[in-house]
């Protein structure tokens, strides 16, 4: 049975055999893809493949019957499987598969922000897929990363390898062949040169290697080892067949895209300087590998070149690497951490021994040298710095403006050479210049140079001294900025714990990392802790801060926050006004602080229903942040969000998604994926689309929004009901009735 209605200027049936048709997925020359709806004997959601009309050749009906049978084969978890199959009445096949949601492998890698062995490990289960494929007799000819879609389950990314629509039949129980003889078919940026040959009919499963090779060269770049389209495709073809086209490894690729790098290695969690470190050498050797124009020197299979990368992942030796006695030695030592530095260990006691007898002596001399020392390098430390800074006077820039970012790169590079063999003065200017990274909102920087101090400093220094929590603590404050609630709880933890035995419960350091953690708390939608935080180190700002210090008037604005997310308004009002009238008394009117307050406030007025009185704190915030901090810096993005969700309000629908996408892209290269500040921006450009009727765009928004709060806040969070109660408002709208009604039961059972 095949019954239609038109939608638009095209004809969609309404039902297709026993299905009921919903929407369309996709379409190629070959057939549509529906998503559509199995009611009986249970009820599901599918993909349906239908040949479309007047295109059932017989070579169309061979292909089509042919990717049904190589998808019947295969039972993989990473594989969509064929769940029925089936002829309407007008004689058009069509076949239901599993239906898979999710974004293509390279998008979902970016928008989680996986690092580099997040990605090494789903890639892993890419290849065992296309392994379970090789071993069923089929080829598939066609991966790329739209043909890998990545979704979540269980809170784990499940790849799967769809659309085997032009795979080539190795055995019988595949028989029928899928492509045309003397026609190159594939894509021709993840094509093997075997492939690209109109001639060559020998194509076996390493052309599959090739293509894996390609999408994980992406995947660890961030783009194509060569891209067709800037050399022409015809051109691009006929260098693939001869063998002539020579990407750079990964590692040499960075530096071809100095601009992006940073952004690439942000993607990534990491900076560009540790990502080139991370890609040099075994995996450089591991993706030419796999890309090699003679397939007799790729990876013989799909399993191969994931034993490779497992390899790589255990700090074992690659097969794709020479071998060599250094390299071997240099991996032993990795696996083996523990034992070779109790063994050094033990030398070093020996050695040690013979020189007890000197310890005294030096003990006795160290002290007085102590207070030389410590003057010496205050003096190293300030000259150095006054040195960097010249750079900023006309007579040594000769008339060109250096930015604050370009100011403590330089310092980076000299600190790095001028000062190696003083590493605990260069780990002081290091730290000095990682939070100044930090306060500019340049996160990556910030961690990266913050990782070398505290690797230094642990080196030297005994575990517990205070220099050592001194780089946890500001190493904590980085991760909770960046959004990642776990590493900033473990270091901050490690942080308060030195400072306290260090110097008592009742010190000014004690006091700032315990404001660290409430500011952690409050994010993690524990609002009762923060609250008894907060107020324990309020009691400490009096006792040991000036009035005049920022970082009281930063404690009561944290509070206050705590009041708002417990909808205690009278309280957060009255708190942010006198931490308002403190900071313009301390500060002046056009202090960053300042800004954020006004930013607070707008925020209490819009939860309270004030929306003009909103407006009018957010637009008195943001030339404040916007002048004072610059544009890039992350808490634009808070003030562009809540100008945005004002406007909706005010149905100032425009300007409202302008607001919001400048919020999100800002957020997207500032923070974590799973960062709850990205999904408030979400949920408000969601509810911008929904209230426009675009509902297949405001969908997957709130579908992100509810995964990174279930993920940051449980199920029962009110942020979630937030999100589950204008989600099931953009279902009722759209006529989905009975998913409205069931969203809606979620968001009762939240708090």
């Amino acid at each position: 049975m095949l019954t239609t209605a038109v939608e638009g200027e095209h004809a969609l049936p309404k039902r297709v055999g026993p299905y009921r048709i919903i929407q369309v997925l996709g379409e190629g020359g070959m057939g549509v893809v529906y998503e559509a709806e199995e009611t009986e004997p249970v009820k599901r959601r599918v993909a349906l493949k239908l040949v479309r009309a007047g295109h059932d050749t017989r070579e169309v009906l061979a292909r089509f019957d042919a990717e049904r049978r190589a998808l019947a084969v295969m039972n993989h978890g990473c594989i969509a499987k064929v769940l029925s199959a089936g002829t309407t009445e007008q004689g058009q096949p069509y076949f239901a598969m599993e239906l898979v949601r999710g974004l293509p492998i390279t998008a979902y890698c970016d928008a989680r922000r996986l690092s580099v062995r997040d990605r090494l490990s789903l890639f892993i289960s890419v290849c065992e897929a296309v392994q379970h494929a090789h071993q069923k007799g089929v080829i598939h000819r066609d991966l790329k990363p739209s043909n890998i879609m990545v979704g979540d389950e269980d809170g784990h990314p499940a790849p799967k390898v769809i659309d085997f629509g032009i795979a080539k039949a190795l055995g019988p129980a595949t028989s029928a062949t899928l492509t045309m003889g003397g026609m190159a078919v594939g894509t021709a940026a993840y094509m093997s040169p075997e492939q690209a040959d109109a001639g060559q009919l020998d194509v076996d499963t390493r052309a599959d290697i090739y293509s894996l090779g390609v999408m994980l060269y992406e995947l660890l770049v961030g783009h194509l080892p060569v891209d067709p389209n800037a050399m022409g495709l015809f051109v691009f073809l006929a260098k693939l067949v001869s063998g002539n086209v020579t990407p750079p490894t990964p590692s040499a690729a960075l530096l071809t895209v100095e601009r992006e790098r940073e952004t690439v290695a942000h993607m990534r969690r990491t900076d560009f300087r540790h990502l080139r470190r991370e890609l040099k050498g075994d995996l450089d050797w591991i993706v030419m590998k796999a890309m090699q124009p003679d397939r007799a020197l790729r990876y013989e299979t799909a399993n191969g070149l994931a034993t490779d990368l497992r390899r790589y992942l255990a700090d074992e030796p690659v097969i794709a690497r020479p071998p060599s006695a250094t390299y071997r030695l240099s991996k032993f030592v990795r696996r083996h951490r523990v034992g070779v530095f109790a063994a050094g260990a033990i030398l070093v006691s020996v050695v040690a021994s013979a020189v007890v007898a000197t310890v005294g002596y030096v003990r006795a001399t160290r002290a007085e040298h102590r207070a030389a020392s410590e003057a010496e390098a205050a003096k190293q430390v300030t000259n150095f710095l006054v040195d960097l800074f010249r750079v900023s006077d006309p007579g040594e820039s000769r008339g060109n403006t250096l930015t604050a970012r370009e100011i403590l790169d330089r310092g980076t590079r000299r600190v790095t050479t001028e000062l190696a063999a003083q590493p605990l003065l260069q780990a002081r200017i290091m730290q000095t210049m990682g939070t100044v990274h930090a306060q500019l909102g340049q996160y990556g920087p910030a961690r990266a140079l913050l990782t070398d101090v505290l690797r230094t400093r642990e080196l030297a220094l005994p575990a517990d001294d205070p220099l050592v929590g001194e780089t946890l603590a500001a190493l904590g404050e980085v991760a909770r900025s960046r959004g990642d609630a776990a590493e900033a709880d473990r270091l901050l933890s490690r942080a308060l714990a030195i400072r306290q035995k260090a110097f008592g419960s009742e010190h000014i350091d004690v006091a700032t990392t315990l404001a660290s953690i409430a500011a952690l708390r409050w994010k993690q939608g524990r609002a009762a802790d923060a609250e008894s935080l907060y107020k324990r180190v309020l009691i400490l700002d009096r006792k040991v801060r000036t009035e005049a210090d920022p970082r009281t008037a930063r404690d009561m604005r944290g509070l206050a926050a705590v009041y708002l997310s417990q909808k205690r308004y009278g309280e957060a009002e009255a708190l942010w006004k006198e931490t308002l009238a403190l900071q313009e008394r301390t500060l002046g009117r056009d202090h960053p602080d300042v800004g954020s307050t006004l930013n607070n406030l707008g925020g209490l007025y819009y939860n309270t229903g004030r929306y003009d009185d909103a407006r009018t704190y957010y637009q008195r915030a943001r030339p404040i942040i916007e002048k004072t901090l610059g544009p890039a810096h992350p808490s634009n993005a808070s003030i562009w969000n809540n100008l945005g969700e004002v406007e909706w309000k005010l149905k100032h629908h425009r300007e409202s998604e302008t607001l919001f996408r400048q919020a999100l892209q800002l957020k997207e290269r500032s923070f974590t994926a799973d960062d709850p500040s990205i999904a408030v921006t979400l949920n408000g450009m969601a509810g911008v689309m929904r209230d426009q009727g675009r509902y297949a765009e405001a969908e997957p928004l709130y579908q992100r929004a509810l995964a990174i709060r279930e993920k940051a806040f449980g199920t029962t969070h009110p942020d979630v009901g937030e999100t589950l109660r204008d989600y099931s408002a953009l279902l009722r709208r759209a006529g989905r009735t009975a998913e409205a009604e069931q969203m809606l039961v979620r968001a009762v059972a939240t708090k």
